[in-house]
This record gives structure tokens, sequence and C-alpha cells, in this order.
């Protein structure tokens, strides 16, 4: 009766020792599936701060014909690569991890290669979703960036020697790249032509910068956004002004008062009249003693004007000079 528990014991040891040699692969289980989801998480944080840095930085590359603005474009874009297939010059690329705009997405860059202007521009038409705008029928009138020239001290024609590359490479020539003509300054009888980029015209399409032959492009493009200024609306263009009044100054009769330019001491434009500080030239309109204004405005030097607007108010300004009245304007 002694010897009947026997059994048990040995059935509860053997139990044991087979959950004993389980527990070690348990856990070695348990460990290898935390690390792999660790390491999972890790890879995906990681490429998910990548993206995010790459959505964050200024996208210096350009985006192909017909893209608008580049939130937008963001938000119709697929990433599907069909533009990029349909490109017959192998110009458009898809962006990668590391490029410095959002992943999947087409651009191209000017220096290396230059959107060559296609005529029916493919690309556009294989866009699916209208990343890429398919009313836009004239390449002429795409915007895919801004030239700039970016440094003067490099560009061969403002070093008075002859290069006109970018001119004559324009696709637009004589409307987004004009040669403005100035004084040679240093020989003083030469003449320099000086790019002038007017971006009313300029389609973005990196010819330019693709051909400048400076080792670093003294022209770039660049997206529009990330260069191109813009007037407050609370600004108004005199010469725009008049001529949408028919001609009739805006200013004229208001008793405006001009105030003296502020050049260097000592410097003179040739050519160069200002009113608030000089006297008109015999013969204008304005030019006799009778009509006087002040340099300095009231409050600051300068006397009230008295009468018909100031018309024919004489005063003095600083310094007991008399100056007199813009009516030659």
């Amino acid at each position: 009766m002694s010897k009947a528990p026997e059994p048990s014991r040995q059935r509860t040891a053997g139990a044991a020792g087979s959950g004993g040699a389980r527990s070690p692969a348990r856990r070695q289980f348990v460990f290898d599936t935390a690390r792999l989801l660790c390491g999972v998480g890790i890879l995906g944080l990681g490429l998910a701060g990548y993206q995010r840095s790459a959505l964050a930085r200024p996208p210096l590359a350009l985006r192909p014909p017909g893209a608008g603005s580049e939130e937008d474009f963001l938000g119709a874009c697929i990433r599907c690569g069909m533009c990029v297939r349909d490109c017959p010059y192998d110009i458009l690329d898809l962006a990668r991890p590391e490029s410095p705009v959002a992943s999947g997405t087409p651009y191209f860059t000017a220096r290396s290669g230059p959107c060559e202007m296609c005529e029916d521009i493919p690309c556009v038409k294989a866009c699916p979703t209208g990343a890429l705008d398919h009313s836009l029928s004239d390449i002429n009138q795409s915007r895919m960036g801004l030239a700039i020239l970016s440094d003067q001290e490099t560009c061969l024609n403002f070093l008075g020697l002859r290069c006109d590359v970018c001119y004559r490479v324009c696709p637009v020539i004589d409307k987004a790249i004009t040669l403005e003509l100035r004084p040679n300054a240093r020989t003083g009888r030469h003449t320099m032509f000086i790019p002038t980029v007017h971006s009313e015209h300029c389609t973005g399409c990196g010819k330019c910068e693709n051909a400048c032959v400076t080792e670093e492009a003294s022209i770039k493009v660049l997206p529009a956004p990330l260069i191109k200024g813009s007037l407050g609306e609370h600004y108004r263009l005199g010469w725009e002004e008049k001529k949408k009044a028919g001609g009739h100054s805006l200013v004229e009769e208001r008793g405006i008062v001009d105030l003296p330019d502020r050049l260097p001491e000592g410097m003179k434009l040739e050519g160069h009249f200002d009113p608030g500080s000089e006297r008109l030239p015999p013969g204008m309109p304005g030019s006799g003693d009778a009509q006087l204004v002040p340099s300095l405005p009231p409050g600051l030097g300068g006397a009230a004007p008295t009468g018909n607007g100031g018309a024919t108010a004489a005063a003095r300004g600083a310094g007991g000079r008399s100056l007199p009245l813009e009516g030659g304007r």
C-alpha cells in the first residue's frame, strides 16, 4: 500500500522535465519575435522620418509641364511613373527616398537635363489623374520653374565679354530672356549685353542653366515660389493707373509733395531729375519762380502749401532752398 504513489511521482517528474525542456525554446521564440517586431518598427519609423524630411525640405527639383502648385501636385500624383515612361528624352525621373523631393514623384534637374519642350507634351497626356494639367496645349505656356541670374560676378556678359548662350538657347527668345545694353564702365568704350529674365514669359524649361558655359551655372532655374516676389495688393503703379484713366494723371491736381531722392552724397546721375530737390529745367511747365513747393513736407521743416491745392503756393524748405512744383510731370 505504501508503494502506490510512486507512478504519480514519476509522471509529475516527467511532466516537469518536459516543461523544463520546452521553456528555453519558448523563451527564445518570444525573444526572437520581439526582436523582429522592434526591428520592423525601427525601420518603419526611419522611413517615415526620411519621408517627412523629404516633404519638409524645399523642392529644388523641377516638376514636369502642367504641374500646378506643389501642394496640389502632391495631392493628385499617384506615383505611377507614366509620365516618366512616356518622356521621349528620358529627362524625367522618379524621386528616391534620398532625393530632396517627395519620394516616387516625377522631377527633372535643369543642369543635367532640361525639358526639351515637346510640342505634343506626351508626359502630360500620359498622366491618368490630372496632376499634370491636360488643358495645357501650348508648351510655351507651361511654368515649370523660373530662371534667375544668380551670380553676376561670374556671368561672362557681366564681365564685359560676349557669351549670350543662355539668350540664344531660350525657346522663347526675345521674350523670356532679352539682352539689355549697358555701357562698360571698365573700358569706357564698349557695350555690355546683360541677360534679363522676364518672368511672365519664362517657361522654366532649364535650357539656359544647362547651356551656361561657366563651371557652376551663373543662371539657374528653380521653382518659382522660391525666387519670385509679389507686390502687395495695396500697391498701385502710377503708370498703370494713368493708362486705366485714359492718360489722365491721378496725382497732379492733388498737391502731392515729391520728397528728395536719397542718393549717395556727391552722386549725380546723368539725365536724372529729382523734383523734390532740384529746379525744373528752364522752359518746362512749372519752372517759373511763382510755382514752388517745399523740399520737405509740413512738420519736417517745410511750409504748408496754401491756395488751390498748393498749385500757386511758395514755400522754402530746409536750408532756405526754394523748389519748383512738379508741374512738368
